[in-house]
This record gives structure tokens, C-alpha cells and sequence, in this order.
């Protein structure tokens, strides 16, 4: 196959194994989305759902979070890691949302990407989830598997976000990177699949 033809194939079958595609992540807006995507930095989903709750209940708007001591919000959110770094920018980000932007999260990704603790990846994300703006945020699964399936020789995420928007449809963008991430979790795990065993890996190259 010719890699757009390998994209096709991994556009069809991914819609037939995940109809549905929703977001890993618990939350109930656009700035709960933003706080749980920092959070997610070298850390689990998993994880992270567990820790919000506490978090939201203590504050789950950027007025409310501004109100919080740091050291409050790092002893909340310690399991997650890098809890001194994450605890500043949850912090400093929420200050900045009521001080520039009327407490909104920004719709754009110059505005998102300004935020402390918000880089490229989160910003694509909640442009994506939160806003329905095509996006194709790239994590390690979709980067792994993006090489394994030969649609990308990208030695960074930046260019394996560039190699996929050009072979997949833009409508398609928001469903395929978590469709991505959901196949690359069950089924072509790093330890778990060598390039041919898996389903998908199976039809491409078996």
C-alpha cells in the first residue's frame, strides 16, 4: 500500500472499532477540559480522573482557583507529578483568564498557547474538544503508532502533526487523534504489538 492508501485503511477501520470517541478526560467545560489536559502531562488519564474531582470541588472556575493558596492546589494534585510546576500554572493561567479574557477560556490557539503550562498539545486539545475546532494534537500513542504505520518519518510530534493533517481529512481530524489513541492503548501497545501483530498492524504489513 501507498501511504495514503495505508491512511484510508486506518481512517475506515478506526471508525468501524470507535463510533463513538469520547473525550478520556473528565470535565464539565472548557476551563475544567484546560486544567485536566496541564494535569495529563507524563500522567495518566486514569490518574487524572481521579484527582479532579477534588480539585473541582474546591474550585472549578478561574475565579474561584485564583482564590486557592498554590500549595493548596500542588497537595491536590500531587499523584499526578510535577505537582510544583503544574500547581504554578493552574494557578497563574486562572489569574490570567479573569484579568485578560473575562474569566473565558480563549478560542484561539495564540491566546491558549500564551498560558502558563500550555503548550501546543494542550491548546490543540481544548480547541478541538471544548471548541470544535479541527486540531490534531499529538501524543506519544498517536506519534508511536503514526511511524509504525509508515505515515509519518517525523523524529518530533510537530512534524507527525504536519505528516497526518495532510493525509487525513481536516473534518476528520478531532474524532481520528482519539481514535488513535483509544487503538493505541488497546491494541498496539509500544510492548504489545511489533509492527504486524495487531489488527490494524496486521492488515497493513502481515
Amino acid at each position: 500500500m501507498r501511504k495514503q492508501e495505508r491512511a484510508d485503511h486506518v481512517r475506515r477501520r478506526l471508525a468501524e472499532l470507535y463510533p463513538e470517541t469520547p473525550i478520556p478526560l473528565d470535565h464539565k467545560d472548557a476551563y475544567t477540559l484546560l486544567v485536566a489536559v496541564l494535569l495529563s502531562a507524563q500522567c495518566t488519564d486514569v490518574r487524572v480522573n481521579q484527582v479532579t474531582p477534588a480539585l473541582f470541588e474546591l474550585a472549578d472556575n478561574p475565579a474561584a482557583m485564583a482564590e486557592v493558596e498554590v500549595e493548596e492546589i500542588r497537595r491536590i494534585i500531587r499523584p499526578c507529578g510535577l505537582a510544583p510546576r503544574k500547581s504554578e500554572a493552574i494557578s497563574g493561567l486562572s489569574r490570567i483568564l479573569l484579568e485578560q479574557h473575562g474569566g473565558e477560556v480563549p478560542e484561539s490557539f495564540e491566546a491558549l498557547e500564551a498560558l502558563p503550562g500550555v503548550g501546543h498539545k494542550t491548546a490543540s486539545v481544548v480547541m478541538a474538544q471544548a471548541f470544535g475546532v479541527p486540531a490534531f494534537p499529538v501524543d506519544t500513542h498517536i506519534h508511536r503508532l503514526a511511524k509504525r504505520w509508515k505515515l509519518t518519518q517525523g523524529k518530533h510530534v510537530e512534524q507527525t502533526e504536519r505528516d497526518l493533517k495532510r493525509v487525513f481529512p481536516r473534518e476528520e481530524w478531532n474524532r481520528l487523534h482519539l481514535r488513535i489513541i483509544f487503538y493505541g492503548r488497546e491494541h498496539c501497545t509500544a510492548r504489545g504489538c511489533d509492527g504486524r501483530s495487531c489488527l490494524l498492524c496486521g492488515e497493513l504489513f502481515g
